[in-house]
């Protein structure tokens, strides 16, 4: 190495090339779409494998999806936080990704043993015998897998895909709104991307895996899956040697609970009324030197009452549980203030959750196509609304930001509140729509005779209720997942990227709940109810309308919260740089 240098050249290790890049963006985000079409492979006729296969209640199996949906989605949330603060995005990813496929096998093995599942009788009315602990175990063993797999793909794919497109010596992503090294177009673009590939996946899950189990039986049908889930593991490792690997802080989450704990015990002995005469900790070399008037009650917790008795002589904290740093409040302040807008996606969730009594509906009504003899799978309805998202999605960047910009002649972009709120309203009118073809629907079930008034319904009506809810997620989630990102500090990038998820999961759970409660309510005391197991002796378009009534009220609450939140980082400078151009 000596001698190259006194030779004038850089040694040899400097001259490799080096790591990240959007040469590895492909292998992460085939490994996220690879696992999306594993898993979403299987969750549309899920039901129909249940009540078939299983012999459960239209409800009982809802509920178990409905908690499979909620920890599914649950713990990316326990991921991110285990690859921010401990073990890193890579690890976290490639563990994920190899017990989802033990979670996938497990879940086929139940097609290819009879023992593994009960014994039915499907001559005439289906009927099968009572499920032995061992085969629940099974089961819901491999529905466990999967959604701890999951929480470490989903935690940390798209964090680790961000990852990529920065130097390794950059550690500051607040730059981003100053020109650094991702521009904010840039991250959009990932985030657009990310998405797509979701979508393509969820695509081809609800397409083709659909029909595979619907015309060549499950053990076909799961083990397509199970093959894919393979390939995603392979995938992901294939490119290790070219990613950029960052580690975790392990300081995270000691340093939030330092914040709560210190402002406290700080409540009763600093005043904050003298705010002129009070000195602040902060690092050394931060640029935060004195906290926001947000949440002004947590300032308390980096006071600097008595520096010869707070610090030490190299200006460390004494005691970290009584002394923080600016830094550290403002970043649990960031996390606390984004939680009551990611409050209001939970009921955007909840509209897009109903995909289980959707597949019921769809069983129930005329799915012939134009092409003679062949009718579309029930469990396939979804995709319309996987085809409207991105079609939405390449209108708004292709046509209508370049309209609006030559319009107002300036940069044109819907703000990130403006694309949430109105995601929210139409999600209103996607599940009104969805509760008005339930009406129809069922009144066709009834009808006395079988005039051309009273004939089975087409599917296509769904069609309305599909195209409104992709609309409605593409506009809410992505830009969600974009706040998230943008307003929480870089040591939570994992956490920021999960946060759309934790609402799904909230929503899962609200709504296993929700049906249950509805079950109990509206029951007869002989199995009818609302959410009855024949939906035409039910009512889902009575269960459909209560969910859009709450729907409306949560408009009104992300208004609230939106005006309490103000503007979104970036946004000032965005507006300046208009204004000059």
């Amino acid at each position: 190495m000596e001698e190259a240098l006194l030779a004038g050249k850089a040694p040899l290790r400097r001259l490799r090339p080096p790591k990240g890049g959007f040469r590895t963006i492909p292998f992460i985000l085939g490994n996220q779409a690879l696992e999306k079409v594993a898993y979403y492979g299987v969750i549309p006729n899920m039901i129909v494998y249940m009540t078939r296969e299983y012999g459960m209640g239209a409800a009982e199996a809802a509920n178990a999806l409905f908690l499979w949906s909620a920890a599914t989605n649950f713990f990316p949330l326990l991921g991110a936080f285990l690859s921010d603060c401990y073990s890193g995005r890579f690890l976290v990813v490639g563990l994920g990704s190899s017990i989802s496929l033990l979670g996938m096998l497990l879940l086929w093995s139940t097609t290819l043993f009879p023992q593994a599942r009960p014994q039915c009788d499907k001559s005439t009315t289906p009927t099968c015998q009572s499920t032995t602990p061992d085969q629940l175990f099974l089961l819901y063993s491999s529905f466990a897998l999967t959604a701890v797999g999951a929480g470490g793909i989903r935690s940390s794919c798209l964090a680790f895909a961000a990852d990529q497109l920065k130097p390794a010596a950059e550690d500051d992503r607040d730059k981003i709104s100053a020109g650094g090294s991702i521009a904010r177009s840039a991250l959009e673009s990932l985030f657009n991307w990310y998405y797509i590939s979701i979508m393509v996946a969820s695509f081809i899950s609800q397409t083709c895996l659909v029909y595979i189990q619907t015309s060549f039986g499950w053990k076909v049908g799961f083990g397509v899956p199970v093959a894919m889930m393979a390939l995603s593991v392979v995938l992901f490792f294939a490119a290790s040697p070219f990613y950029v690997k960052a580690k975790g802080d392990s300081g995270l989450v000691a340093g939030l609970a330092q914040v709560v704990v210190s402002a406290f015990r700080n409540r009763r002995r600093i005043d904050l009324a003298s705010e002129n005469r009070i000195s602040y900790h902060h690092q050394k070399g931060s640029s935060l030197l004195i906290p926001s008037d947000k949440l002004r009650f947590l300032n308390k917790a980096c006071v600097l009452s008595n520096p010869q008795q707070d610090l030490t002589l190299t200006g460390i904290p004494r005691n970290p549980w009584n002394l923080c740093t600016v830094q550290q409040v403002e970043d649990l302040k960031s996390l606390v203030r984004v939680l009551p807008v990611w409050s209001t996606g939970i009921a955007l969730c909840m509209t897009t959750s109903q995909g289980s009594f959707v597949v019921l509906q769809a069983k129930s009504m005329d799915r012939q196509t134009a092409i003679p003899g062949f009718q579309i799978p029930a469990g396939s309805y979804g995709v319309f609304m996987i085809i409207s998202f991105v079609i939405f999605l390449a209108i708004y960047d292709r046509v209508i930001v370049p309209i609006g910009s030559r319009i107002r002649r300036k940069p044109f972009r819907l703000g990130l509140m403006q694309r949430m709120g109105t995601g929210l309203v139409i999600s209103v009118m996607s599940m009104a729509a969805l509760a008005t073809v339930e009406y129809f629907r069922r009144k066709t079930k009834h009808c006395p005779d079988k005039t051309d008034d009273c004939k089975e319904m087409s599917a296509t009506w769904l069609l309305p209720y599909m195209v409104l809810s992709g609309v409605a997620e593409a506009l809410n989630a992505i830009a969600q997942n974009e706040f998230f990102y943008g307003e929480l500090p870089k040591t939570m990038s994992s956490i920021a990227t999960t946060l759309f998820g934790l609402s799904m999961a909230a929503a899962s759970l609200i709504s296993g709940w929700f049906v249950s409660a509805v079950d109990s309510l509206t029951g007869d005391g002989r199995g009818g109810s609302w959410v009855s197991g024949d939906i035409n002796s039910g009512h889902l378009d009575y269960y459909y309308w209560v969910i859009s009534g709450l729907c409306v009220i949560n408009v009104l609450y992300f208004v609230h919260c939106s005006r309490a939140y103000g503007k979104c980082k970036g946004e000032d400078e965005e507006e300046e740089e208009r204004i000059n151009m």
